[in-house]
């Protein structure tokens, strides 16, 4: 049986797991962190990303979670609409609408489709051989003073055995973090870098590339219990500033929100400093940021890869997500590109054709998409009030003569869809 080791299990990684599982493949997940805690608060799954969930048995349970309805677009400050859709317009044009909900719960459904054992928690890669396929860990060891395995699973699927606080589920045995530290050597005939934006792989396998730069936006994002808006969803432009509003299912409300500031800023309450730079927008903007727990708000400067790689493979390596194509949040499509491309390389990973035809079908997409975002980030850093006034005319007077232009520039990143998936490794 062809082996894969997968670095990282973040959304990408596990989509590409269970895709390469189901597809034959004996899958071995690196994680160096002691517990699956999901980063970040909420997730954006657009319509390209649902049907390449579909491809996995998923995306029937991740539209489930979907607490969209009627209107949502882009508002100003004081909540003027500049342009907007609905959720019934979205799916009627790309077959799906967007699925607003907690990355823990993407990150569930995934980990509950693989097969006990994959995960290896506590484990850092520290070399990768990409003509070989050599991997050469670190495990730290880890265990609590009853002798049980505090990392040995993740997910809040009800049974027997289910935790709380670090959210594990023991008896599912999906994960596991071993007892002694040691290094260790194997060899794999598909290696998946998934290890995120500051990938150490990528930097091996490309050390002359220029890696992640500044965007020029720092980001906030929290999520507020029983501060859902159903159906209101909206994101809000200022001068230099956002602030988003993603209701999810169970009366949750996603707040995000960026603010063009040079980097290496925070420290101190940043729920108070929201509520300074956000509380005299629009409702339920003000209200929102009373009701948020101030050690939920999570700070952020945002980097991305704006410069291309020359591939997204060396040998038998293969890069995804982050790692590959890190870009800014403005079309919500970071994690959407790695499901995109977990899916595609477990695609030819069976196809017998070799990891070009990853690159070849996944190199040009994203790079365009990383441009497109940074091009919306850009013009969301705009200060001078008069170019933020043009800025806004011309958004409104282009909605207003031709919204369904303007719906469909984003045809051709909604509208792609899955390659039909072979049932065995080749490769």
């Amino acid at each position: 049986m062809a082996h894969a080791v997968v670095i990282g299990a973040g959304i990408g990684g596990l989509t590409a797991a269970v895709a390469l599982q189901q597809r034959g493949w004996d899958v071995t997940v690196f994680e160096r962190a002691a517990s699956l805690e999901p980063v970040g608060s909420g997730l954006a799954v657009a319509a390209n990303a649902l049907k390449a969930l579909d491809t996995i048995g998923v995306g029937d349970e991740i539209r489930g979670l979907s607490a969209i309805q009627g209107e949502a677009g882009i508002r100003r400050a004081d909540g003027r609409w500049l342009m907007k859709t609905t959720e019934e317009a979205a799916s009627a044009r790309h077959g799906d609408s967007v699925v607003l909900l907690r990355r823990a719960d993407l990150v569930d459904a995934l980990f509950a489709r693989l097969e006990p054992g994959t995960i290896r928690l506590n484990t850092t890669v520290k070399e990768v051989d990409p003509e070989t396929g050599r991997v050469t860990v670190e495990v730290r060891g880890l265990k609590t003073a009853s002798g049980t395995d505090p990392g040995a699973g993740h997910g809040t699927a009800p049974g027997p055995g289910r935790a709380t606080g670090r959210r594990t589920y023991p008896e599912t045995g999906r994960a596991s973090a071993p007892e002694t530290d040691h290094s260790m050597d194997l060899e794999a005939d598909l290696v998946v870098a998934a290890d995120g934006i500051h990938s150490s792989v990528r930097a091996a396998l490309f050390p002359g590339h220029p890696g992640p730069r500044y965007a020029g936006i720092t980001s906030w994002r929290v999520l507020i219990p029983g501060g859902g808006v159903p159906g209101q969803t909206s994101e809000s432009w200022g001068e230099g500033k956002v602030f988003g509003v993603m209701p999810l299912a169970g009366g949750l409300a996603y707040c995000y929100a960026t603010d063009a500031v040079p980097a290496g800023g925070g420290g101190g309450d940043q729920r108070a400093e929201l509520r300074r730079l956000f509380g005299d927008w629009h409702a339920p903007i003000p209200a929102l940021l009373a009701a948020a727990s101030p050690e939920n708000v999570l700070r952020n400067d945002v980097y991305h890869l704006a410069v291309p790689l020359p591939a997204m493979h060396r040998g038998k390596v293969a890069l995804l997500g982050d790692a590959a194509h890190a870009m800014t949040p403005n079309l919500g499509q970071g994690a959407c590109q790695a499901i995109e491309d977990a899916v595609v390389l477990a695609h030819v990973a069976g196809s017998g054709t070799g990891l070009d035809g990853y690159t070849a079908a996944r190199l040009e997409r994203t790079a365009g998409i990383v441009a497109r975002s940074a091009s919306i980030c850009r013009a969301t850093r705009l200060r001078n009030p008069l170019a933020v006034r043009l800025r806004d005319a011309m958004m409104a007077l282009a909605w207003r003569l031709a919204p369904a232009r303007v719906t469909g520039a984003m045809d051709d990143v909604l509208g792609w869809t899955p390659p039909a998936m072979p049932a065995t490794p080749t490769i």
